[in-house]
């Protein structure tokens, strides 16, 4: 089978920034979330407060650094964090510029017509996946997925962090009325994380059964190997 050019430079670097970032930034998230294991809706939020949602802490494996550290937690989330939301920012400019939003990920027509969607749903229920030309192109699932998480998610979790700061009160006061108040913004910005793996583990096990060496070479080199259209006598 041919090899093409499948992802560009600009999305491959931000694709491995985005690994790193979020690995780091998900172990200190939940080693600064160890300081107070519970989630309120609204401004307040103490121990005598009623929470929606309450945790023993995560262990040493989940959190970064191992042990409890809350300043440290703090230092490496923050660092990260900047790192993260400058390169999200730099990759949305770069896609309006080169088309890459408009050419791969917006939907054409009939692209969300139920037909199309119900059949793209059972194609990948199946594991039957895309060959010849169809599998240089994104199909519906993955254009909603990666929308979802790089222009719904992504900013979600980079506004509710900076309302959590009481030091952006300030300077944009009006997202703490945004998100119903701080504890809020601290809810919505746990679960949004919890999304991002949710999505990080269906992601991996698509690249898994779709063929990793492959997938995993397109996304470091940028080429990738088309797979042969399946013939008459090979199909069940």
């Amino acid at each position: 089978p041919p090899l093409v050019k499948r992802h560009r430079l600009s999305t491959r670097l931000w694709h491995w920034t985005n690994v790193i970032c979020l690995f780091v930034l998900f172990k200190s998230g939940l080693g600064i979330f160890n300081a107070h294991p519970r989630l309120y809706w609204g401004q307040f939020g103490a121990n005598f407060d009623k929470a929606w949602l309450t945790f023993t802490r995560f262990g040493a494996a989940w959190t970064l650094p191992s042990g409890y550290d809350l300043a440290m937690s703090r230092r490496w989330h923050f660092t990260f964090a900047l790192i993260f939301a400058f390169s999200l920012l730099a990759f949305m400019l770069w896609s309006l510029i080169n088309r890459h939003i408009v050419r791969d990920l917006a939907f054409r027509r009939g692209d969300l017509k139920p037909a199309h969607v119900w059949q793209d749903i059972k194609d990948h229920a199946r594991l039957r996946f895309p060959t010849g030309a169809a599998a240089l192109r994104y199909n519906v699932l993955q254009k909603a997925s990666y929308v979802g998480v790089i222009f719904v998610l992504l900013p979600m979790i980079i506004l509710t962090g900076l309302t959590m700061s009481p030091g952006m009160d300030a300077a944009w006061p009006w997202l703490i009325d945004l998100f119903g108040g701080r504890q809020s913004a601290r809810s919505i910005h746990f679960i949004c994380a919890w999304l991002i793996v949710a999505f990080f583990v269906v992601h991996i096990l698509m690249v898994l059964l779709a063929g990793p060496l492959n997938e995993i070479r397109s996304m470091i080199t940028g080429w990738y190997k088309v797979p042969r259209s399946r013939t008459p006598e090979a199909q069940p």
